[in-house]
């Protein structure tokens, strides 16, 4: 489990996340939400160390984060990443590198690498690609490449930055899936979304940010009725139950 502790962190001397306490969960969805420039992606990489913290603390399992190697981090929780070059390698061995924390140097797959790679491919909905050049794919075909590359790492935490990208709504509904479904096998799945309704239906926890601090956390239902979306976020968020279970839409808020 990772936990952050009055986490602080931001670029130069300014921060960004403003100490912000909030634990990832084995066995849970918990979806950041928050307006662009709220701390969502800052607060992933300072989770990872990929960001110096300014303040405060992470922790893996209870050890201090600055005690771990890369390679130990890397074992422990995956990172997609907004932003991703485009490679020009095929799919199957682009989903290989997420093997890499498990190998030394030279790398060498062994039979359970590439049984892992493919089924993390079947899972992400790309194994048609595997010999496909990633240059060659679609945004979305890409975008579900790296997601795939992500679960091969195999490990307790899965951090997602943005992993609906460039996704139709099928798409956007299987990430969802694939994300219930590992909060399912008992690991701890973090998304950044901009997609209110879809964050509200999917997430076991939100955790709404603003201005760098946490503003709420609770379930869908806590954060919904409590109002702060409609707050932070400038717009009437509505529920709708139907035989399907609930369903949320957002509106403009009404002048008064």
């Amino acid at each position: 489990m990772i936990q952050l502790k009055d986490l602080s962190a931001g670029y130069g001397s300014k921060p960004i996340v403003d100490r912000v306490t909030l634990d990832f969960l084995p066995g849970q969805v918990l979806v950041l939400l928050g307006p662009n420039g709220s701390g969502k992606s800052t607060l992933l990489k300072a989770a990872l160390g990929l960001l110096p913290a300014m303040g405060g603390q992470v922790l893996f399992d209870g050890a201090a984060m600055a005690s771990l190697t890369r390679r130990q981090i890397a074992r422990k929780a995956a990172f997609l990443s907004q932003s991703r070059p485009q490679s020009s390698i095929l799919a199957l061995r682009m989903v290989l590198h997420g093997r890499f924390p498990y190998l030394s140097y030279p790398r060498r797959y062994s039979r359970e690498d590439y049984a892992i790679a493919r089924r993390a491919m079947d899972a992400a909905g790309v194994r048609a690609y595997e010999n496909t050049n990633v240059s060659r794919l679609s945004g979305g075909q890409r975008q579900g490449v790296y997601l795939a590359m992500a679960l091969a790492q195999d490990t307790e935490t899965i951090l997602m930055d943005e992993p609906t990208t460039y996704l139709d709504i099928h798409r956007q509904l299987q990430v969802m899936d694939t994300a219930r479904a590992l909060a399912g096998q008992g690991k701890a799945v973090v998304l950044v979304l901009h997609d209110i309704p879809l964050a509200l239906r999917g997430a076991d926890r939100i955790a709404l940010l603003e201005s760098g601090r946490l503003a709420c956390c609770g379930t869908p239902e806590e954060v919904y009725a409590g109002g702060a979306l409609d707050r932070v976020f400038g717009v009437a968020v509505h529920r709708v139950d139907t035989p399907h279970g609930p369903q949320y839409y957002c509106t403009e808020k009404e002048e008064a």
